[in-house]
């Protein structure tokens, strides 16, 4: 098994001796597979399969080094961490309502109103982290908790990066991937904006837009841009609108963030608190 994984952009070194030996301390590495979160498939070669990976360290010291800089009413706190020789642990905002994406199980899908709600405040969420050059790249139900007040909270920042340039590298969850990270090409914070698409459509039919049975067909679909609305659940027209308008392959062509917040769907519908009461 071959496992590709993501490296960060280095600063030019000071001094020369300072980079051979942290060569020589990674060339004597030993390294296993639990030092990796293995991810989805990438493809496979003559002798095996390979992966995409990240490394369980250096992605959580980047995930604790992002999350708790953040302050936003709609990103889950992350007051400190500490650790031990087997474990890190990190103190955390409780949100007692639990997993969003427990409660779209149960519901199949959710009310025009409830969605709307829930999309306008991850659009504000993610205007809050991208203004702080921070792009998510993992936005989907299992990464959303409720707060005590029926408040959606971003939960899971094991993806995302803080950063001025474009990047290439894939990751998140292949149902909500953008085109470009299909393609491997450089992406930007729009990626954010796909996701919250895909979210959208999964809040009112209960399924992500792109699903199918095997991957090269989502792969596909997601290229392809096939975007269909089925007639059941019942779905407006000013909501496959917006869905249509963030959903478009051409990155610079989606709908910004904060034109999102103007759209008639989401002034109609969600409620302007942010806060969702059944």
């Amino acid at each position: 098994m071959a496992i590709a994984t993501e490296t960060q952009p280095q600063s030019q070194p000071q001094q020369q001796h300072k980079v051979s030996s942290e060569v020589s301390a990674a060339e004597q590495r030993r390294w296993t597979l639990n030092d990796f979160d293995i991810g989805k498939p990438l493809g496979r070669g003559q002798f095996g399969h390979v992966y995409l990976a990240r490394e369980k360290r250096h992605q959580l010291r980047r995930e604790v080094e992002i999350q708790s800089h953040l302050r936003h009413p709609h990103i889950l706190r992350l007051f400190g961490y500490f650790y031990d020789q087997k474990r890190v642990y990190l103190i955390l905002e409780h949100a007692p309502k639990g997993e969003l994406y427990k409660e779209l199980q149960k519901c199949k899908y959710f009310s025009e109103r409830r969605a709307a709600t829930y999309v306008a405040s991850l659009a504000r969420a993610l205007i809050y982290c991208h203004g702080k050059h921070v792009i998510h790249r993992d936005i989907k139900p299992e990464n959303l908790l409720v707060g005590a007040q029926g408040e959606l909270k971003i939960a899971d920042f094991g993806w995302s990066v803080h950063t001025f340039n474009r990047r290439r590298t894939m990751c998140g969850t292949l149902d909500y991937l953008p085109p470009e990270m299909v393609e491997s090409a450089e992406h930007d914070a729009s990626v954010d904006i796909w996701s919250l698409g895909v979210l959208c459509y999964e809040f009112l039919y209960g399924v992500p837009p792109f699903e199918a049975k095997e991957h090269s067909d989502t792969y596909r679909r997601i290229m392809q841009v096939d975007l269909k609305f089925p007639p059941k659940p019942i779905v407006s027209s000013a909501a496959k609108d917006l869905i249509s308008q963030m959903l478009v392959k051409d990155s610079t062509q989606r709908l910004p963030l904060h034109k999102l917040l103007e759209h008639p769907w989401i002034v109609q519908n969600a409620e302007p608190s942010g806060v969702y009461r059944s």
